[in-house]
């Protein structure tokens, strides 16, 4: 991974770890132009269950494992058909995740909590749909 970005650290640390796992990894590239893979994991397979394999779609940020879009950042799938074709992945990490953004949110004012003792506090008991029936 190229360090252009600072990315936060749970981050930075997930995507060393993709890129290892994607050693690992054979890449098909259906179409260059369209930017469509098929990543096929080759760890862990076990003699007479074939492979898991998974579609990329990098144009179109669809992936089919579906971390990415869950996490907006490359799962080890991303990372692998992005260093067949000398892609930089980093790329495809959401802004949210660069530590600069990140710190732009303490620039702005939180409010003070007052003292949790000095809150009202509103009691209500609900009757129990028992005690109605009687």
């Amino acid at each position: 991974m190229e360090a252009s970005h600072v990315f936060v650290e749970d981050v930075r640390d997930e995507m060393v770890a993709n890129c290892r796992m994607a050693r690992s990894m054979n890449v098909e590239i259906y179409s260059r132009r369209h930017e469509t893979f098929c990543v096929i994991e080759t760890i862990g397979c076990r003699p007479g269950i074939p492979p898991r394999s998974y579609g990329v779609d990098l144009r179109n940020r669809q992936y089919d494992c579906r971390r990415f879009q869950t996490l907006h950042y490359p799962c080890a799938h991303v990372v692998a058909a992005c260093a067949k074709v000398n892609l930089n992945v980093e790329q495809f990490v959401n802004d949210v995740y660069i530590l600069e953004c990140t710190l732009r949110v303490w620039e702005n004012e939180f409010p003070v909590l007052p003292d949790l003792f000095t809150w009202e506090r509103n009691y209500h008991v609900a009757q129990s749909s028992r005690s109605s029936r009687n």
